[in-house]
């Protein structure tokens, strides 16, 4: 039963990917309008620009370990004895 409700937190396709980093820009972008509106100026400017940045950070870490997964996934494939 573990196992199952494991794999539901599991990404395992670029869509399933490409869903979760909208939700996460969605958030960040929300969090970012509440930053300016609670600091006026460059510092609120500034703020909503770091979580842009978190979210393309770590959208391209989520797409980048897809890829990698996949490639070691084919690459045992091809040769099952190594490690």
């Amino acid at each position: 039963m573990f196992g199952k409700m494991k794999r539901l937190f599991v990404i395992k396709t670029r869509l399933e990917a490409f869903l979760i980093i909208f939700a996460l820009a969605l958030g960040a972008m929300t969090r970012g309008a509440h930053y300016t509106v609670e600091y006026p100026g460059w510092g609120g400017y500034l703020l909503f620009t770091a979580t842009a940045g978190a979210v393309f950070l770590g959208g391209a870490k989520i797409l980048d370990a897809l890829r990698y997964e996949r490639e070691a996934k084919a690459a045992a494939e091809r040769d099952p004895t190594a490690d």
